[in-house]
């Protein structure tokens, strides 16, 4: 039996996701939100744009390198763009994906009050 080709690394576009040949939506996307930094470049964007230098003290000082290509990968995806003069932000989609992560948020709190007493 021949050995399949390993999946791709880039998941936008091309509906490959690690270690899946589904190729499904969902999976494609919670591929790319498992990279490191994605979801928190997205979560620090959620007020107003940020240039990649603020991004960066706001991720704790990501590697310059992998917060650029989540940068790109994001901005691949759709969810975020350039804003002129500004950075980085959310495109419209980016605003959509964001108002289904406030519910998870706020279920985090919860759930950590109830795990710290």
């Amino acid at each position: 039996m021949p050995k399949p080709p390993p999946p791709s690394r880039k998941p936008v576009g091309k509906g490959r996701v690690r270690g899946s040949r589904s190729g499904r939506p969902i999976m494609v996307l919670l591929d790319l939100f498992g990279r490191r930094w994605c979801l928190r470049i997205l979560w620090e964007l959620r007020e107003a744009p940020m240039t990649s230098r603020s991004l960066r003290a706001a991720c704790d000082e990501a590697s310059p390198t992998v917060l650029n290509e989540r940068l790109k990968e994001l901005r691949e995806a759709g969810f975020i763009a350039l804003v002129p003069d500004a950075g980085y932000g959310l495109t419209q989609m980016g605003r959509e994906l964001l108002g289904t992560l406030l519910p998870l948020h706020r279920f985090a709190e919860r759930w950590r009050k109830e795990q710290c007493g």
